[in-house]
């Protein structure tokens, strides 16, 4: 899959096109729908799937600091979408100016001269241009008059996690910040993740018998609820059961919120400076101050075992 950032970095010669535009952050089960058929409609035609994407946000240029809690960083939608068949994807920077054009511009630039589109797949509350003024109904019109198609796709509803409502990421950053990942997993179509730089933190798990991976997570992370969850932490290419702490670790009086992971029963892991992922499968306590570090420690143990079982064969 051809990976592209900014108009110029498209290929001149680049063939017809079925295109499909949107931030698609954490591509989820809607998005994959909208995706997949993007796919299945290039090949039908002969042409070529691409995904149009933007960075940083729209609403972080348009009313800064309110960016949304991140559901996967730019590189890790690329490798879903490429996971769907997608040929390429197309960052464009999304700048004031940008954020400027009309319809009209956007269409002629992106999807006419650039792309040569003959096909583009959206939702029908797809919306672009200068104030969100263009939707899919003046999309099948510009479409008209520069030779290409549109197809709406209708969106899909959640079954009991997301309780008949649309897919959506807003709908994911919801179920994630109340710590629910079975449902967060049931609208995504897998575990949510959490990626990052592992630091160096405190060092008590080392200390008690557990020594986690303490995560710098990328910026604006959806970071599930505080508390204990069963997951996996991948590192290196391979995934390990593990036991996860979000929190402030209370017990040592913590301040600072922390994404903690301990890959169960590795013995000597040296992940210090990686880049790794962390999947949580399932909620298994809230975050609590222990009396002690005794029963701190009974209650660790137990946490491992329950993250054992549920991520055996998981």
């Amino acid at each position: 899959m051809q990976r592209w950032r900014g108009l110029e970095e498209v290929p001149g010669d680049w063939g017809r096109s079925v295109v499909t535009i949107g931030s698609f952050d954490g591509v989820h089960r809607g998005h994959q729908l909208i995706i997949g058929r993007a796919v299945e409609r290039a090949r039908e035609l002969g042409a070529r799937a691409v995904v149009v994407t933007f960075d940083p946000h729209p609403s972080e240029v348009v009313r800064p600091g309110s960016h949304p809690p991140l559901l996967a960083p730019q590189p890790r939608r690329a490798e879903l979408m490429a996971e769907l068949g997608v040929d390429a994807v197309l960052v464009l920077p999304f700048t004031l100016e940008f954020s400027k054009e009309s319809p009209e511009v956007f269409v002629q630039q992106v999807l006419v001269d650039a792309l040569h589109a003959r096909l583009v797949i959206e939702g029908p509350n797809f919306r672009f241009g200068h104030k969100a003024a263009g939707n899919v109904e003046l999309l099948a019109e510009l479409g008209r008059r520069a030779d290409f198609e549109v197809e709406v796709v209708d969106l899909q509803v959640c079954g009991e996690a997301g309780d008949g409502k649309p897919f959506s990421s807003t709908l994911v950053r919801g179920l994630v910040s109340e710590g629910d990942m079975t449902g967060a997993a049931e609208v995504l179509g897998r575990p949510h993740r959490v990626e990052g730089v592992v630091v160096r933190g405190a060092q008590r798990g080392r200390e008690l018998g557990f020594p986690t991976a303490n995560v710098e997570t990328v910026p604006h992370s959806a970071i599930p609820a505080d508390g204990v969850y069963a997951g996996w932490l991948t590192a290196g290419g391979e995934r390990m059961p593990a036991a996860i702490s979000v929190g402030t670790n209370p017990t040592f009086d913590g301040t600072s919120r922390t994404v903690e992971a301990y890959a169960i029963d590795r013995i000597g892991l040296d992940l210090y400076g990686l880049h790794v992922a962390v999947d949580f499968l399932a909620y298994l306590r809230g975050m609590e101050k222990f009396d002690s570090i005794e029963a701190l420690l009974d209650r660790m143990a137990d946490d491992v075992k329950r993250a054992r079982e549920l991520t055996d064969g998981a």
